[in-house]
């Protein structure tokens, strides 16, 4: 069965989860120009595209741990989940530089200073632009596989951060970022814990480098 749905999956287009990623951009969008934002639109804005990009960024965390423990392979979707984690990341980034801040760059750098949550979420956020310019496979030849791997480890101080720039951001506790936490601690555990099963090849379509199998 399994064998099957890995079948399926090498002919899935990787377009697709492309265009499916862009689903809750365009119902932003949308929600915009009907009025449906609620009383704070520009929080609920910078919330979304925030909580979007962190649901990308677990999806690629997930990759690994789901092939080491049931064999189904997500490797070739893998770059795309990544790279639409910073395409969220980035225009939550721009939302609140242009609608909150108003392009003032003093006083973001004094918020940046001043504040923890937003000195966790521009660390993150220029983590996931690291991986984001080098998530091709010009850089993999470039830097080598090696030094490769070690840049995209990033990943595991950069999600942790995500979490907690949500959490400290509402100044409490709240129960969904803390839930995202303890997935993202629970996969970063599952990968250290678990090794890849033997039997699994990766074919040229998942991955174009083998060192992308290491992210």
């Amino acid at each position: 069965m399994v064998a099957a749905l890995n079948g399926w999956l090498r002919r899935v287009p990787v377009w697709v989860l492309w265009l499916a990623g862009l689903i809750p951009l365009g119902l932003l969008v949308w929600d915009i120009f009907t009025g449906g934002l609620g009383v704070e639109p520009i929080r609920d804005i910078e919330h979304r595209l925030g909580r979007t990009a962190l649901y990308f960024l677990v999806a690629s965390l997930a990759v690994t741990p789901v092939l080491r423990l049931s064999r189904v392979n997500l490797l070739r979707f893998r770059r795309a989940l990544g790279l639409l984690c910073f395409t969220y990341a980035g225009l939550h980034l721009l939302a609140w530089i242009s609608m909150d801040m108003g392009f003032l760059w003093a006083q973001m750098a004094r918020d940046v200073v001043k504040r923890p949550y937003l000195l966790f979420g521009m660390a993150a956020f220029l983590m996931l632009l690291a991986l984001a310019a080098t998530s091709n496979d010009w850089s993999i030849r470039r830097l080598g596989g090696h030094a490769w791997r070690r840049l995209h480890r990033l990943v595991y101080l950069a999600a942790p951060l995500v979490a907690l720039h949500w959490i400290w951001s509402l100044k409490t506790f709240p129960v969904r970022p803390g839930f995202w936490l303890a997935v993202i601690l629970a996969l970063l555990a599952l990968r250290v814990a678990t090794r890849r099963p033997k039997g699994i090849r990766l074919r040229k379509g998942d991955e174009k480098s083998k060192a992308n199998t290491a992210a």
